[in-house]
């Protein structure tokens, strides 16, 4: 399975909804607080060319981008593919 790294904050409830599916897809991932840890913020930014909003998911060399993004590549059956690529 793809190394799977995924900014967060714990107030964010897509970020609860976005780990809740991967960890549905039996997917491990390094989750990285950004409110706890407010220099990765501009990390983050920088890896997803410009967005400011969490999550902000990355399978592999992929970034995903949020939420909303990572349930429609699951909605289009192309989730599992990227996770076992």
């Amino acid at each position: 399975m793809q190394p799977i790294e995924i900014y967060t904050s714990p107030l964010c409830g897509f970020c609860h909804a976005a780990k809740r599916l991967l960890k549905q897809k039996g997917a491990s991932f390094s989750e990285i607080d950004v409110l706890r840890d407010p220099a990765k913020k501009p990390e983050m930014i920088k890896r997803a060319n410009g967005g400011r909003t969490v999550p902000q998911i990355f399978i592999g060399d992929v970034h995903v981008g949020g939420c909303d993004d990572l349930y429609a590549l699951e909605r289009a059956g192309k989730l599992d593919a990227l996770l076992a690529a």
